[in-house]
């Protein structure tokens, strides 16, 4: 039964620098809700109860945000403000969990996810990037696909996305033996490469973010040497895995935004506030007017 899902939010956030100077990256706002949020309510979707942050020293504002703030409650209680409570009430709702844990020092993605080894114990769990919103547009959320699908066959699940060619370069790429990946459908992964030269790239089907692993990749974790960039890369443990066991690339039907960057966080904001009731009017309206 998978439970826990592991969400590394111990990055510098220099993409979106001066704005994350003070304020984490994670809780930069898309519309009325912080990054983290978004990522967190797409977990609860996906039937996770316990969300494990992966942080550092300056990142408290993320805990504080999941945490209960009687006064600003009593006051919007006081003032009879009962949507503005209930939202605020939900921000964690009641049966999820946030526990958090440190990364002493940045050395990659697989060490962070390591360093929630404790927590998960003996459990098969989810990793999420926080910097990735997925706009699932009114369809089924492809978090909850995967978790279908590994539930059903045990394979380890990634989400990837097909991006430009000229893009790949970017990106973790995963090789399904050349077939063609349709939204919505799964392929047995043969191999991965983290950001190939793009006359090299065995696919463009680029690693969102998204991961349902079993426990062993834990295990494996533990020895896996530095890699990429002097750091412990996840994507080393998960070939590791791919020698012993099938894993499945998971092709996403819903929009992912990375709001790691300034253009990716501007474009979300776009998408979801067209879509928010108080906001689309205005925006449209705005567009209209600037002829956008």
């Amino acid at each position: 039964m998978l439970s826990k899902v592991i969400i590394p939010v111990a990055g510098l956030g220099t993409r979106v620098l001066p704005a994350s100077k003070a304020i984490p990256k994670e809780m930069l706002p898309v519309v009325d809700k912080p990054v983290i949020q978004h990522v967190v309510e797409e977990a609860m979707r996906a039937g996770f109860r316990q969300i494990v942050l992966v942080t550092r020293s300056g990142k408290e504002a993320i805990e504080n945000h999941f945490d209960a703030n009687y006064e600003l409650e009593q006051m919007l209680a006081l003032k009879n403000k009962q949507a503005l409570l209930d939202a605020v009430e939900n921000t964690l709702p009641k049966g999820i969990e946030v526990i958090s844990v440190r990364q002493p020092s940045a050395k990659g993605l697989g060490h962070a996810v390591l360093c929630a080894a404790h927590v998960v114990g003996g459990e098969d769990f989810a990793v999420m990037l926080p910097d990735m919103v997925i706009d699932d547009e009114g369809k089924t959320c492809d978090f909850s696909e995967m978790v279908k699908r590994y539930q059903k066959n045990g394979a380890g699940q990634i989400m990837v996305e097909g991006v430009p060619q000229e893009h790949v370069d970017r990106y973790g790429i995963v090789d399904c033996g050349g077939i063609e990946l349709k939204a919505g459908i799964g392929a047995p992964i043969r191999g991965m490469v983290e950001k190939p030269k793009r006359d090299e790239a065995p696919s463009n089907q680029a690693i969102v973010g998204r991961y349902i692993l079993p426990n062993r990749v834990m295990q494996l974790l533990k020895t896996t040497e530095p890699g990429a960039g002097g750091e412990i890369q996840l994507t080393d443990a998960m070939l590791a895995l791919l020698a012993e066991q099938p894993m499945e690339a998971y092709s996403m039907c819903g929009t992912v935004h990375d709001c790691g960057n300034k253009a990716g966080l501007l474009q979300a904001n776009l998408a979801f506030g067209l879509k928010h009731p108080e906001t689309s009017d205005a925006l449209r309206e705005f567009l209209k007017y600037r002829n956008l």
